[in-house]
This record gives C-alpha cells, sequence and structure tokens, in this order.
C-alpha cells in the first residue's frame, strides 16, 4: 500500500473514533508497525493528529474549549499530583499569580498560608479565602465557561503587580507554535503574568502536548512544564526546548 493511502486510512480511523491504538492501524493497512510509527510521527508533524502513547489522538478544534466544570472532572489525579508538586515550589513570603485553570485550583490546598496571591479565576477565591491566603482578584468581564477575569479592566488591574512566580494553565504545548488557549483575550493576560513574573510554571497533563489552540501564549522556553507522564520520545523533544519536570506519584 502506497503511503497516501495509509495516511487516508489513519485519518479516517480517526475521524470515526477520538483515538487509535497502533496495532489497529497496522491491521487496517496491512503494515508493519514500524511504517505505522513512521506514518504517525509524519502525519504528527503536518498537524493532522497527536501521537500517544500506543497509538494516536485527533487533535482538538482550535477553538474549542471545555467549561470549567468539565475541565474539573477530567484526569483528576493527574492534575491534583502536578498540583501538589506547584503547590511545593511556593514558599513562605511569595507574591504569586494563580490563573484561572482547572489544574491550578488544584493548586489551592498544597499552598503555604503566608503569601499573597493574585488570580483571574473566580473560581479560586473561596478557597483562597478558607485558607486565610491574601488573595487580590482582577477585575474585569467574566467569562461564563472558564470564570475567568478578562477584558481591559482584567489587564489594567494586572499591570499594578509583580511576581516572585506565575502558575498557567494551557490548552496546547507544541514545540514549534509554544503555549496556546482557544480565547485571544485569556491569552492576553497569561501572557502579560509571564512578562510580569520572575519564575513561570505551566500546569499540564498529558494530553495537552501536541496540541494547537487559537490563540498564542507565549514561546515554549518562556515556562517550566510541570507534568504527570510522558512518554521517552516525547520528553526528550520538548526537553530540547524548555526545563519540563516529570512528576511521579
Amino acid at each position: 500500500m502506497l503511503e497516501p493511502e495509509r495516511h487516508q486510512i489513519i485519518l479516517e480511523a480517526l475521524k470515526k473514533k477520538n483515538t487509535v491504538k497502533l496495532q489497529e492501524l497496522v491491521e487496517l493497512t496491512n503494515s508493519s508497525e514500524s511504517t505505522i510509527r513512521r506514518d504517525l510521527t509524519q502525519l504528527e508533524e503536518g498537524k493532522f493528529l497527536k501521537r500517544v502513547h500506543g497509538g494516536a489522538a485527533r487533535l482538538q478544534g482550535k477553538l474549542q474549549e471545555p467549561s470549567m466544570s468539565e475541565k474539573s472532572s477530567k484526569n483528576l489525579q493527574a492534575k491534583r499530583e502536578i498540583a501538589q508538586y506547584a503547590g511545593s515550589i511556593v514558599e513562605e513570603g511569595d507574591c504569586i499569580y494563580l490563573d484561572a485553570g482547572s489544574t491550578i485550583f488544584e493548586m489551592i490546598p498544597f499552598l503555604p498560608a503566608n503569601i499573597v496571591v493574585v488570580t483571574n479565576g473566580l473560581m479560586h477565591t473561596n478557597e483562597l479565602l478558607d485558607k486565610n491566603i491574601k488573595t487580590f482578584l482582577l477585575g474585569g468581564q467574566i467569562k461564563s465557561t472558564t470564570k475567568a477575569m478578562i477584558g481591559r479592566g482584567a489587564l489594567e488591574s494586572l499591570e499594578q503587580y509583580r511576581f516572585d512566580k506565575c502558575f498557567m494553565g494551557v490548552n496546547g504545548i507544541h514545540t514549534q507554535l509554544g503555549y496556546t488557549t482557544p480565547d485571544q483575550e485569556e491569552a492576553m493576560i497569561k501572557q502579560s503574568a509571564i512578562n510580569l513574573s520572575r519564575e513561570v510554571y505551566v500546569l499540564a497533563d498529558e494530553t495537552k502536548f501536541s496540541e494547537i489552540a487559537f490563540a498564542k501564549i507565549a514561546d515554549l522556553h518562556e515556562a517550566t512544564i510541570l507534568t504527570n507522564e510522558l512518554d521517552l520520545e516525547t520528553k526528550e523533544q520538548y526537553s530540547s526546548k524548555t526545563k519540563i519536570k516529570v512528576v511521579t506519584s
């Protein structure tokens, strides 16, 4: 079977379901595993799919964004492991920025009390106040899906602060195209917080790698990635571009 035919079969299989195992593709195309692995590499480089452990997955839409409640229920154990490690990085006396992401929300139980937090995450505030953490909420418009404060008011109030560390959630991480998110207004808030911080951390489980959303936040080297599980090839690929910490339980 010719290469274009195999590629077409692989992409058609991904249209029918979001993930396809390597062995399924071997059987569908009557090809060797090494051939299919090579095909998947080429298709990933062409931004048609992303490789995952044991096969391939369909890319999310550039503008697709789950609600906060949907995000909170996905990959919860992985998010908590990453969040616990991120919380351990925060030191007494730090001034930090917490993005409105669902993984960032999971950090709050692991934060020390004697810190100052600035956030655009409306859902974060009750948890922070319950821990008696001094908290500043950015002004602006409340985005209904992610419960993030966005817009001119949020951007202007953010610019009044400077941070020891900031912690970001993203929708996509890509070796060439960096960190991305579907909403350009949220991207502007994230970008500004990064520029105002001494240390920057992106918290993301393995599903965010090779994804590309609509609006660019920053280049890969501008943040340290905290994640939970990566195969060796992917880890090497991203480690050549930025610092990456794989958190294990």
